[in-house]
Parts: structure tokens; C-alpha cells; sequence
């Protein structure tokens, strides 16, 4: 057998312990610009639909804007608190995730940098889903990227939606184009402790099909 061409532990490590840290973000020390490009330079090699290459970041680290993005962020608390309702109190895992995410409505303010990325050009009404995965899909391998660098770095983040009910007045906030379409938002900030523990998840062979679906 020929040998692998990286370390598969560290790998494995990081692969499997990048979770989406909220709590454990440390709000008292500073994220330095050069490290959030250095992670912007390595999403910059996720592949893109047809090389199209239309990433774009916004990083905000601005304590008023982060500040007003916060007040914004915060009015989903409703949408967050009815969905939790429906989740069942037995599910331990999920009940802390969603602990997490109302912690983060209260504090987003404090967390030293938000990042959005972004993607140039948007949906038209209707898009077909081909053409939605194609968008998406240049994106999100980059965003994926960019938070494995951070944790390789000593710096964790979350994957988070639900400004984008909002998005028009985020942008205005931050003298974004009309054209530039924001796809998520991350709180960014160094970790307490580097140690995180492998989630819970079902065998692969329950969630997986060979030829023919449930096959």
C-alpha cells in the first residue's frame, strides 16, 4: 500500500474537530487582520462553478458596526426559540447547539470579527436548483476552507443564516453592492483551549447508498 501523500491523524484530527464554536470564542483578544487573510488565502483554492472565482469577504472588526450587525442579528431570537420548540427536550446534543446559538444572539456584539462571505452576482426569482447548487456550491467549498484554516490556526467560527433575513440592511450598514449576495455569516474569534471532541453522528453505512437508493 502506498503511502499516503499527508498525515491522515492530523488530518483526521482536523477534519473531524473543526465544530462551530460560539462559547469557547475568546472575546478578549484581538483576531489580526493578517491572520483572516492568510485564511482568505487558502479558501481563495476551493474550486469555483466554471473558475468563475467570485468569492468575496466582508470582514468587520469595527466595534459600532459589529455592534449595529448585532442589534440586526438579534431580532431572529423568535424564529430561533420557536424552532427550538419543536426539537425534543430528550435531544441532549441538539439542545446544547441551540444554547449556543442563543448565547451568541447576546454576545455576537463582543466577538472581535465577524466575517460574511459573500458571491458576486445573485439569484434571479425562481432560479432552477441546478443553477442555485451552482451558486451556492462556489461558495461554500471556499467557506468550508477558510474555517479549517482558522482551526489549524488556533481560531474557531460558526456557520450562521439567519441575518440574512435582513440582509439588505446589513449591507447598507456596510456599503455593500446590490449586486454582492451574502450567503452567511461567521463570528470569528481565538478559541479557549484547541481541544474539541468528535460529535455524535450515525454510522456512515445508515446515511449511504450503493447503486440504488436504499441499496
Amino acid at each position: 500500500m502506498s503511502r499516503p501523500p499527508f498525515d491522515l491523524q492530523e488530518t483526521d484530527r482536523l477534519l473531524s474537530t473543526t465544530r462551530a464554536v460560539r462559547r469557547r470564542l475568546d472575546l478578549t483578544r484581538p483576531v489580526e487582520r493578517e491572520v483572516i487573510l492568510d485564511c482568505i488565502r487558502l479558501s481563495q483554492q476551493a474550486p469555483t462553478a466554471s473558475n468563475t472565482q467570485k468569492w468575496r469577504w466582508m470582514v468587520v472588526m469595527d466595534a459600532a458596526k459589529r455592534r449595529a450587525i448585532a442589534e440586526i442579528y438579534g431580532r431572529a431570537k423568535p424564529f430561533l426559540s420557536q424552532a427550538r420548540a419543536e426539537i425534543s427536550r430528550d435531544d441532549a446534543q441538539t439542545q446544547r447547539v441551540y444554547d449556543s446559538a442563543e448565547w451568541l444572539i447576546e454576545h455576537l456584539h463582543e466577538v472581535p470579527c465577524i466575517v460574511i462571505p459573500c458571491i458576486e452576482g445573485r439569484l434571479s426569482a425562481g432560479a432552477p436548483n441546478g443553477m442555485a447548487a451552482a451558486v451556492y456550491g462556489s461558495i461554500f467549498p471556499a467557506m468550508w476552507s477558510f474555517q479549517l484554516a482558522l482551526r489549524s490556526r488556533g481560531l474557531g467560527s460558526a456557520l450562521t443564516t439567519i441575518h440574512l433575513f435582513s440582509e439588505k440592511e446589513v449591507g447598507d450598514l456596510l456599503g455593500m453592492p446590490e449586486d454582492v449576495m451574502q450567503v452567511a455569516l461567521l463570528p470569528v474569534g481565538y478559541t479557549k483551549g484547541s481541544e474539541f471532541k468528535i460529535a455524535k453522528r450515525p454510522p456512515p453505512e445508515t446515511i449511504t447508498s450503493f447503486d440504488t437508493w436504499g441499496g
